[in-house]
């Protein structure tokens, strides 16, 4: 392996210009030529058709095509606080039917004021075969809020639009802040670390222009993919998209440019640098970008399409990085030579005296200690992980609290309205032995329905007008369809409560929101089963060719997998136990696993690799890992540094699902960074001592194969 990345070093460093301009030409075919792919935030799409929600979706749409799903919600209250009068609902009325809507919404409903008489809502249907997922069906609520606000002037009324199209507006809206907010948050927290580690200006905007290259390259073949494998496309994917190709754009080029340092410093040519750079450093960048490559691409053995989608998206942009890193990068340095590293003076004056050296001098003479001592660490905050609470509420945790979807429904629940009125939840009974149902079975069913706690309301039933064979009754639950609250009804009374009432050669199923995020959550338990294991046995597989060992590998994945544990539970340590909320969104484990479990592989892979490489020096295992503290232990705290801060411009987004993540990913990439590989990694290895290297003996200088000679740098910098 040491020989294919000598080989790559010498080509990348020979031909410079060939390989710059090889990436350019690729990138401007693979933007010129990649497909277009429709986003989509129906969580529906998501799914496979083997959940009951999918399976009455499917059965609403074969027996009632014309059936149109809820599509938004106006939301009239006074200004004054008061009841509505007679007048202001005939107002209200007006004004809802002289509403010039767009071709995503179907039929308006009569106004229909609260028990409270302090609000009404009029309802507006999707047109038949509209989705309401396209960017064109969500543009036509910013037309209806304005129609609406302009017709409320002056009559003394209030008004707010709600409903699935008002929420998913909305909720795009707020991904779209997102991204600009992270974009700029993360460009200045790279060039203003850069520059203040390299003191050089070039070095500071590098990453802005070769992740900008890997970024169109990486888009492009998503896109490919996406269309080939027909997979949906999450657009939260394109805020993580920024974050993943800075951060770990970031971090490689961190690798390779103090690798690059260090053999400038050693006096080595600097032509014969970048060569020795991309030998010494390669394996590193190449085992830990596919050990994050495998992490992601594992996914795929995911029920659930959201997981399907992001995984090879971040696979894809990952891969595409870890070849820049190799390539494009030493490429772009070889060009730039003496030039990379003004305006500054003493980039050739080796560190005197470093913390990295006293700590790593402190953990060679002490590995018992620290060993124990970060270990405690990780098991303490990994005890709070056993307390998290997974919550459902997109709605609410994807979009800012002040929205005028949230406002609008807040609204609703204050004057008396059910919170799940804005979107009812189907209940289909289907006759599955060829029997026509009949008026009298279909509405002893519906009553059953209305018994169970925590529907509100039940609609009468209505019968497929072909053959009978379907029946349809809209329920509206007590609270919002999307809240945990609802699902917790869909899942413990109403699905076990309709399985019952079903009579004999029919079956029910419940769809809706809070139907399709119950079978979410059932779909993501059987994932965390079967995702984790194989990724942890791909990665373990990796770590063991990589180090020629089957001990090291062991204590390296307990290290990630504490690491886990202990950012999960610090995340519940401070959300839910000290800011007191009711539960985590559920996707958090799975991104804590994506970014912390990943990285943090990546960390520990840098950093054994550099033990394994002042070992084949001939040091003791003690030393070797004071050593690669020293010499690692910079360019691990500065890439953590730099990643953990990219990820924390997450919670600058004004949600509390990005805010989440963003706490928890940062968290746990400087426990990997800090904590794991600093500490709990090299100090293990220390204890191991020659073992940690059993069968393959890696700690031992390979026969046969000879470092180049050392060519020695006969110009020096002023």
């Amino acid at each position: 392996m040491t020989r294919v990345f000598r080989g790559l070093g010498h080509l990348v460093s020979r031909r410079p210009w060939w390989v710059l301009g090889s990436w350019v030409v690729f990138a401007i075919v693979v933007v010129a030529t990649a497909p277009t792919v429709t986003a989509t935030t129906d969580q529906a799409d998501f799914l496979p058709n083997t959940y009951d929600s999918i399976k009455g979706y499917e059965l609403i749409e074969e027996a009632f095509p014309q059936q149109q799903q809820a599509g938004a919600t106006v939301v009239f209250d006074r200004s004054d606080g008061s009841a509505l009068t007679e007048a202001d609902l005939a107002r209200i009325a007006e004004i809802s039917q002289g509403l010039d809507l767009g071709d995503a919404f179907g039929t308006i409903a009569e106004p229909v004021p609260s028990p409270s008489a302090e609000a009404a809502i009029v309802n507006i249907g999707l047109a038949p075969g509209v989705t309401g997922q396209d960017p064109e069906d969500l543009e036509q609520v910013e037309d209806l809020r304005e129609q609406v606000g302009s017709a409320v002037e002056g009559s003394g009324l209030n008004e707010g639009v709600t409903g699935a199209l008002a929420q998913a507006y909305d909720q795009t809206e707020s991904g779209q802040n997102a991204e600009a907010i992270v974009f700029v948050a993360t460009i200045a927290l790279i060039v203003v670390l850069l520059g203040i580690i390299f003191r050089s200006l070039l070095i500071a905007f590098m990453p802005l222009v070769l992740v900008g290259i890997v970024s169109a390259v990486a888009g492009g073949l998503i896109s490919f993919v996406e269309k080939a494998f027909d997979l949906n496309h999450d657009p939260s994917t394109s805020v993580i998209l920024i974050v993943v190709l800075f951060g770990i754009g970031t971090d490689y080029i961190l690798f390779f440019l103090y690798r690059y340092r260090e053999a400038r410093r050693d006096g080595i040519e600097h032509r014969a640098a970048v060569a020795r750079s991309i030998e010494r450093a390669g394996e590193a960048i190449a085992s830990a970008g596919g050990a994050v490559f495998v992490a992601f691409m594992t996914l795929l053995l995911s029920t659930l399409g959201i997981f399907r989608s992001i995984g090879p998206s971040l696979a894809i942009a990952v891969a595409v990085t870890a070849i820049a890193a190799l390539t494009l990068v030493p490429a772009s340095v070889t060009v730039l030579n003496r030039a990379l590293f003004f305006p500054s003076r003493k980039w050739q004056d080796p560190p005197r005296g470093t913390r990295f050296a006293a700590v790593g001098a402190s953990l060679g003479r002490h590995p018992v200690r620290y060993a124990a001592g970060s270990g405690a660490f990780l098991i303490v905050l990994s005890v709070f992980a056993l307390q998290f609470q997974p919550s459902f509420d997109l709605g609410e945790s994807s979009s800012a609290a002040d929205v005028e979807s949230a406002v609008a429904t807040a609204t609703m629940e204050e004057k008396g309205f059910s919170a799940g009125a804005t979107d009812p939840t189907p209940i289909v009974l289907h006759s599955s032995d060829g029997q026509p149902l009949t008026e009298d079975v279909v509405q002893a069913f519906a009553s059953k329905v209305a018994e169970v706690e925590g529907v509100g309301q039940v609609t009468p039933p209505v019968i497929s007008p072909d053959n009978a064979s379907t029946a349809m009754i809209m329920t509206i639950l007590a609270d919002d369809s999307a809240s945990d609250a609802a699902l917790s009804t869909v899942k413990d009374e109403l699905r076990p409560a309709v399985d019952e009432a079903a009579p004999e050669g029919t079956i029910a199923y419940v769809a809706g929101t809070a139907g399709v995020f119950v079978d979410f959550q059932a779909a993501m338990n059987r994932d965390y089963s079967v995702v984790f294991p194989v990724a942890a046995a791909i990665i373990f597989l990796i770590l063991a060719v990589l180090l020629r060992s089957l001990v090291a590998p062991w204590y390296l994945m307990l290290s990630v997998g504490l690491g886990f544990a202990a950012t999960l539970g610090a995340t519940v340590l401070l959300f839910q136990q000290i800011q007191g909320e009711e539960g985590l969104i559920f996707l958090l484990p799975i991104y804590i696993y994506l970014f912390v479990v990943a990285l943090g592989t990546d960390y520990n892979i840098l950093m054994v690799a550099r033990l394994r490489e002042e070992a084949r020096e001939g040091l003791s295992p003690r030393d070797a890992a004071a050593k690669a503290v020293e010499h690692a232990g910079p360019t691990i705290a500065a890439a953590g540094v730099i990643l953990a801060g990219t990820f924390a411009s997450l919670m600058l987004a004004g949600n509390s699902l990005l805010t989440t993540m963003g706490f928890a990913v940062s968290f746990g990439i400087v426990i990997a960074a800090f904590v794991m590989s600093m500490f709990f990694t090299p100090a293990l290895t220390a204890l191991f001592g020659h073992a940690a290297w059993w069968p393959g003996h890696g700690d031992t200088a390979p026969p046969g194969d000879p470092a180049p000679p050392v060519q020695q740098d006969t110009v020096h910098a002023p």
